[in-house]
């Protein structure tokens, strides 16, 4: 059940989170439950920053392979004209 928010007599704010009778099941501070919320991260955060980190490598890996092809040429030292 999503929550909803109220004010409490001293006037903080306050999660309320409701039963399908309608009864609270918790209660607790705004400041509480949006620290709790920020410190843990969604099953979309998580997939996302997976996805992300594997282009990342996939990238870094064809990268790797382009620099490796560049074939080095030997120079020559120059010789003094007299």
């Amino acid at each position: 059940m999503p929550r909803t928010t109220h004010r409490s007599t001293s006037g903080t704010k306050l999660y309320a989170k409701r039963k399908k009778t309608g009864e609270f099941s918790d209660i607790q501070t705004y400041k509480r439950a949006h620290g709790e919320d920020v410190k843990r991260s969604s099953a979309a955060e998580r997939a996302a920053k997976k996805k992300t980190a594997a282009k990342k490598t996939a990238k870094k890996k064809s990268a790797k392979k382009k620099t490796t092809a560049v074939v080095k040429r030997k120079t020559t030292a120059k010789r003094s004209v007299k």
